[in-house]
């Protein structure tokens, strides 16, 4: 099994509202680790009441904090119909007051800390520590990884993560070996999740707040990290609080419908698997960037909609221990500048040698930008020149545009269709007919294509088509309308058949639609699919939509194995 891969039960309940549930999300990797983007199809309360960057701003004249929205090329003041209710308003004020805390004197921080929390002497060290219940938040938690040679002794820089399923486990698993060499600190939430922005806030919240109580933070070295939904929580907080020193986005951007704002000065590594539906939105990313004067960094990796793998996070974080050398925040070590040079020059060359030469292209010149200052880069810049004059590297940029596309192209007939209104039994039974078949020829595209540049397209669209099916289905079930959720679901599993988390919540909308039969049916299909009967009893004995087949001979079947 890949590193990055860390399976868990995930699902949706009938029980509870989605913002807050466990459940199913995103397009699976090899193994079927699951993540999620809901931005793409935004939840009602979201368009109500959180689309609007958070920006933290001070007002001379009325000596007050206020939050303003982002356009492009001004900041303010968000009309009244377009703030964010004032109960999370609150918390963001709370979480800058927290981070700015972090720029009092460390003697200070450390009084208080011993005041308010337990000894950071009591949590072992070279570990991941799956959940650390927040002092004053007792309904927060957050996984950690302190390093090895961990001491109170000095300040540490610290990456704050956010997984869109809430598993604060998965980034800090792939992150540790690179804190371990690097020293950084390591905390993610086990509450932020993909939803509404305001529980968002609350977990990054409490989960800073604790964090600064316990351990010595380097102020000036604070990176947000987040994968898909969670991506889009990171460059939220790290553009509203202005005190990070970098952001790591992987699997997304920004929040959708901005851009990156100017005069912001974190550095932004952005990590994506080549088969990942979001790639479309990462590599454009890079030239907004530029434009807005953002360093910034590109690692495509081999995978699809995914946590990026240990090799990736390594240089990740040492891209931001470059960064900060570079900026004066962190000492220089020639060595280490050196080295990180010689490996990025030797990515460029291999690309070319293996005849890719506009991603060599591309990579020579964010060494180039990154390493200015720091190394002789004349050959660097040479190399690029050089390349520049080469027929698939002037036609490379519009040859990804094509594919995006293309992309868009096989997407939108299926996208459109997941939300047509259904007025009859016929209609429903047809157009869910017509739409399987179309996620399923598109699956068969996946299968049977052979030229590599077709099936970059294939899959991308394909995990586009995944998430999206999943996505409508959830909004669909909250609305009870449930044969437009049963139809979203059916598409989720012909888009991936083996995904068990797809078949659960379709067995959920059947059940909700009093369909006994296909319900049973599809119950059997999740459990043969599922990590083992112990886990899916569990899930089956707990989730309510079933509770009118309780005393059923095929339920009980179901829940003893049979």
């Amino acid at each position: 099994m890949p590193a990055n891969v860390i399976p868990r039960p995930v699902r949706y309940s009938s029980a509870v509202k989605r913002s807050s549930a466990p459940r199913t999300a995103g397009f699976p990797c090899a193994a079927s680790r699951a993540g999620t983007e809901t931005d793409r199809a935004t939840s009602s309360e979201n368009e109500r009441n959180f689309i609007r960057l958070p920006w933290i701003a001070w007002n001379g004249a009325s000596k007050e904090l206020i939050v303003t929205r982002f356009s492009p090329n001004s900041m303010r003041p968000a009309p009244r119909s377009e703030q964010i209710p004032l109960r999370y308003t609150r918390l963001v004020i709370e979480l800058f007051f927290v981070l700015l805390a972090l720029f009092t004197p460390q003697t200070s921080k450390s009084q208080a800390a011993a005041q308010t929390s337990p000894s950071p002497a009591s949590f072992q060290t070279g570990v991941v520590l799956d959940q650390v219940v927040a002092a004053n938040h007792p309904g927060q938690s957050y996984a950690l990884y302190l390093p090895s040679n961990y001491s109170p002794d000095h300040s540490w820089p610290i990456v704050f993560s956010f997984d869109p399923s809430a598993y604060g486990k998965a980034p800090v698993e792939l992150q540790k070996e690179a804190a371990e060499q690097l020293g950084y600190i390591l905390a993610a939430s086990n509450n932020s999740r993909n939803g509404p922005h305001g529980p968002q806030i609350e977990a990054a919240n409490a989960m800073v707040q604790d964090v600064a109580s316990r351990f010595p933070i380097d102020e000036r070295r604070i990176y947000f990290a987040g994968f898909s939904g969670g991506a889009r929580v990171a460059a939220m907080l790290a553009v509203s609080c202005q005190c990070t020193a970098g952001v790591l986005l992987n699997g997304a951007g920004f929040l959708s419908g901005t851009e990156p704002p100017r005069g912001s000065t974190f550095a932004v590594f952005s990590a994506v698997g080549d088969f990942d539906f979001n790639y479309a939105e990462l590599i454009p990313l890079q030239d907004k960037l530029s434009q807005a004067g953002y360093p910034h960094w590109l690692r495509v990796f081999d995978g699809r909609h995914q946590w990026a793998p240990p090799e990736v996070m390594q240089e990740a974080l040492a891209w931001f221990a470059v960064q900060a050398q570079k900026s004066h925040i962190a000492p220089r070590v020639g060595a280490f500048l050196n080295a990180q040079f010689a490996k990025e020059v030797a990515r460029a060359g291999s690309l070319e040698q293996a005849g890719d030469l506009f991603n060599a292209w591309r990579q020579n010149v964010q060494v180039a930008a990154t390493f200015d200052g720091l190394e002789d880069v004349a050959a660097v810049r040479a190399k690029v020149d050089s390349l520049e004059k080469e027929k698939s590297v002037r036609e490379g940029a519009k040859r990804e545009r094509g594919e995006f596309d293309e992309q868009g192209r096989l997407t939108s007939a299926i996208s459109d269709g997941l939300y047509s209104p259904m007025e009859s039994s016929t209609t429903i039974s047809e157009h869910t007919r017509t739409l399987v078949d179309q996620v399923r020829q598109l699956r068969s595209y996946t299968e049977t294509e052979k030229r590599p540049e077709r099936l970059r397209i294939y899959r991308r669209a394909l995990g586009s088509v995944f998430v999206e099916s999943l996505e409508s289905g959830w909004h669909f079930l909250e609305t009870k309308d449930y044969p437009s959720a049963i139809r979203s679901f059916r598409c989720a599993t012909e888009a991936v058949p083996e995904f068990e988390g797809a078949w659960r919540n379709l067995a959920v909308a059947y059940s909700l639609a009093d369909r006994k039969k296909e319900t049973l049916a599809t119950l059997r299909r999740a459990r043969d699919l599922g990590q083992g009967p112990a886990a899916f009893a569990e899930w089956l004995k707990l989730e309510p939509a079933f509770d009118p087949y309780r005393s059923s001979s095929e339920l009980q079947d179901l829940l003893n194995g049979k």
